[in-house]
């Protein structure tokens, strides 16, 4: 039997996600972007729940196209309003407009999106050595950092705690217990 993280539960999209993705380093600027935002809108819901609405997530705003995001209006804010696919937050659905406005000027002055919030960890994973869920830490310096900088910039949704979640699911920390047998192979993409 695979031993996983003991968060996993037994529903297939739960274990296909930490499997696959969750704590795999991510570069691409459009997938950080759609992990910032769907950490976001977990705030006050469980990850299950955000899990299940990805795909209609990924529809609505068009697979998370950071410049066709940026010039949403109030049309489009009503429009979202009413699509029962996703979490029909005003508020939610506001800062995803205003954090792809935010993630336009970061690529202006560092080249990308990707580099600016890579640097929060050096640039290359921070690997650590759990054996128990329960010494995973929610958040951290580094995640303290990022939720000070990016709420400078005026981004919202982007508390220490969301910070660290974005973190982990991007493989800028590997949370992976040790006795997951993905803790070693995410390792060897560091």
């Amino acid at each position: 039997m695979t031993s996983r993280c003991q968060w996993v539960t037994d529903d297939l999209m739960y274990i296909r996600y930490h499997d696959e993705e969750w704590g795999v380093p991510e570069h691409d600027n459009r997938k950080l972007f759609e992990l910032l935002t769907l950490e976001g809108a977990q705030a006050g819901l469980s990850w299950f729940t955000i899990l299940k609405k990805r795909e209609n997530y990924r529809i609505a705003f068009e697979d998370f196209d950071i410049e066709k995001v940026a010039n949403y209006d109030k049309m489009k804010i009503d429009e979202l309003m009413q699509n029962q696919g996703i979490v029909r937050n005003r508020l939610k659905i506001q800062s995803t407009i205003s954090n792809a406005k935010e993630i336009i000027k970061i690529q202006k002055e560092f080249g990308s999106f990707d580099t600016y919030i890579w640097s929060f960890v050096g640039g290359k994973p921070i690997i650590n050595s759990w054996r128990n869920i329960s010494g995973v830490p929610t958040k951290t310096l580094e995640s303290d950092a990022m939720s000070k900088d990016l709420s400078k910039r005026g981004f919202k949704f982007t508390g220490s705690t969301i910070c660290y979640a974005f973190m982990q699911a991007t493989g800028m920390v590997n949370d992976h217990i040790i006795d997951c047998y993905r803790y070693k192979e995410v390792n060897k993409y560091t």
